[in-house]
């Protein structure tokens, strides 16, 4: 069995997760795949799809919400999503540099990849 670098992991994994932060462009899109295509890590992959999965689900529940805001509901669902945005990558963050062999999983989200 390979044996991986402790920091490097850390530094990846939380760099995938931080990503999500970036809002503007397609930062928080390419990072993780950047970095899910690059690295052999299998907890840094699995880091890097964790996220990837967040920032799509964060996507489609922006546009839903959005549409949703013309009936008025929409408006505080979106301001929902803004915090969930923010805060859920910082536990990411805060979970991959305590515990680097351990993937971190967002919870109430689909996985797609």
């Amino acid at each position: 069995m390979r044996s991986y670098d402790p920091d490097q992991r850390k530094i990846l994994s939380a760099v995938a997760h931080a990503a999500c932060l970036v809002s503007w462009a397609w930062v928080p899109l390419l990072v993780p795949i950047a970095i899910l295509l690059l690295s052999e890590d299998p907890i840094v992959k699995d880091n890097a799809k964790q996220s990837l999965n967040f920032q799509i689900n964060i996507i489609i529940y922006s546009v839903i919400f959005f549409f949703l805001s013309f009936l008025l509901i929409g408006i505080p669902l979106l301001f929902l999503v803004g915090i969930v945005s923010f805060v859920m990558p910082i536990f990411a963050i805060v979970s991959v540099a305590t515990k680097p062999d351990r993937p971190y999983r967002y919870p109430f989200v689909f996985r797609f990849f």
